[in-house]
C-alpha cells in the first residue's frame, strides 16, 4: 500500500507539470510568425475560405479563450484535430508513437547491455589500459551529437560498405506480405533488425557513454566500502564480491541516470528519425512545426512530457526493488 500511495501522490504531482508544459507550448506555438491556414490553403485563398477554416479550428477566438478551451478539451481526452493531416491528433500520435518507443527501447537496451559491463570492467581494472580505453570511449560518446553519429554510420556502413539500409524502418510486427523480400515472420524480424541497427547505435551511444561513466564511478565507490573490504579479508573471491555484494548496491545512481536520460533520448529521437527518414514522433513534430499545425505541435509535446513523467515515476518505484533499504511505507 505504501508504493500505491506513493504512486498516486507522484501522479497527482505530475498534473501541474503537464499543465505547465501545455501552457508554455501553447504560448510559444501561437507566437510563431505566420498563419497555419495560409500554409494549408496556399498563397491565394479566398477570404471566405480562410474565415471558414479559422472558425472550424477555433483560430478566430481570442488567445485566452482558445487556451481555456484547449485545457478543457485535454481534460476530456480531446487533443483536437490536426490542421495539416486533417485527422484527430490522438490518431496520428498513436500511429507514430510505437515507432519512437521501439527506437527508444532498442537504444536503451543497447546502452545498458554495453555500458554496465564496460563500467564494471573499468572499475575493476582501475587505471589500467582497459580503464583508459573505456573512459575515452565514454568521453567521445558524451561529446558527440547523435545526428553526427547517424550521418557517419550512414556514410560508412550504408553508402561505402552497403551492409545496412540507410533510411526507413521495418517494424517487427509488420505483415510479411507488406515487407519486400519477406516470406515469413523470421524474415520480417531479420529485416527489421537490419533497419534498426544504425538508428539504435546513433541514438544509444550518448546513453551508453553516460551510463558507463556513472556505472564506473558507482562501482568504485561501492568497492571501497567497509563491508567489501571485510569480504576480501574473509577470502571471498573478487568475482563473488562483484556479483553478490557490489553490483546491486551500485545500481541506484545508474537507475537515476537512466530515468534522466529519457529527456536526451526524446530529443535525440527527433534528430535520429530525421536523419534516417523514420516516420516516428520525431518527424511528426518537425512536420507539425514546419506547417504551424498548432494542435499537432501541442499534442506531440504533451505526449513527450507524459512519457518523461511516467519514466521518472517508474524510476523512483524501481529503487525499492533494487535496494531493500528504500521503502515507501511512510510517505510524508
Amino acid at each position: 500500500m505504501g508504493i500505491l500511495r506513493y504512486t498516486i501522490r507522484r501522479s497527482l504531482q505530475a498534473i501541474p507539470v503537464l499543465v505547465g508544459i501545455v501552457t508554455i507550448t501553447f504560448l510559444l506555438t501561437n507566437a510563431i510568425p505566420g498563419d497555419p491556414v495560409q500554409i494549408m490553403l496556399g498563397p491565394s485563398p479566398s477570404a471566405e475560405m480562410v474565415e471558414e477554416i479559422r472558425a472550424q479550428y477555433g483560430l478566430d477566438e481570442p488567445l485566452p479563450v482558445r487556451y481555456v478551451n484547449y485545457l478543457t478539451a485535454i481534460a476530456q481526452g480531446d487533443f483536437g484535430q490536426s490542421i495539416y493531416y486533417g485527422v484527430p491528433v490522438v490518431t496520428k500520435v498513436m500511429e507514430r508513437l510505437p515507432v519512437t518507443l521501439l527506437l527508444m527501447a532498442s537504444s536503451f537496451g543497447f546502452a545498458l547491455v554495453t555500458a554496465i559491463p564496460l563500467g564494471i570492467i573499468s572499475a575493476r581494472r582501475r587505471n589500467q589500459p582497459t580503464d583508459h580505453v573505456s573512459r575515452v570511449v565514454a568521453l567521445i560518446g558524451v561529446s558527440t551529437p547523435s545526428f553526427w553519429i547517424g550521418l557517419m554510420l550512414i556514410i560508412i556502413f550504408a553508402y561505402h560498405l552497403n551492409w545496412f539500409p540507410a533510411t526507413g524502418l521495418v517494424l517487427p510486427w509488420a505483415d510479411p506480405s507488406s515487407v519486400e523480400g519477406a516470406s515469413s515472420r523470421l524474415d520480417v524480424l531479420q529485416t527489421a533488425g537490419m533497419h534498426l541497427l544504425l538508428p539504435t547505435l546513433s541514438l544509444g551511444t550518448l546513453q551508453m557513454a553516460a551510463i558507463t561513466r556513472i556505472e564506473r564511478s558507482s562501482m568504485l565507490e561501492v568497492l571501497q566500502q567497509e563491508y567489501v573490504k571485510l569480504a576480501r579479508a574473509y577470502g571471498v573471491s573478487e568475482g563473488k564480491i562483484l556479483r553478490r555484494h557490489a553490483f546491486r548496491n551500485a545500481q541506484l545512481p545508474v537507475i537515476t541516470v537512466v530515468g534522466l536520460q529519457l529527456t536526451s533520448a526524446l530529443g535525440g529521437a527527433v534528430l535520429t528519425e530525421t536523419v534516417f527518414n523514420i516516420n516516428g514522433m520525431g518527424r511528426l513534430i518537425i512536420t507539425a512545426i514546419n506547417n504551424q499545425d498548432y494542435p499537432l505541435v501541442m499534442g506531440t509535446t504533451v505526449f513527450f512530457g507524459l512519457t518523461f513523467v511516467v519514466g521518472v515515476i517508474l524510476t523512483d518505484l524501481s529503487y525499492a526493488y533494487i535496494d531493500p533499504r528504500v521503502t515507501y511505507d511512510e510517505v510524508d
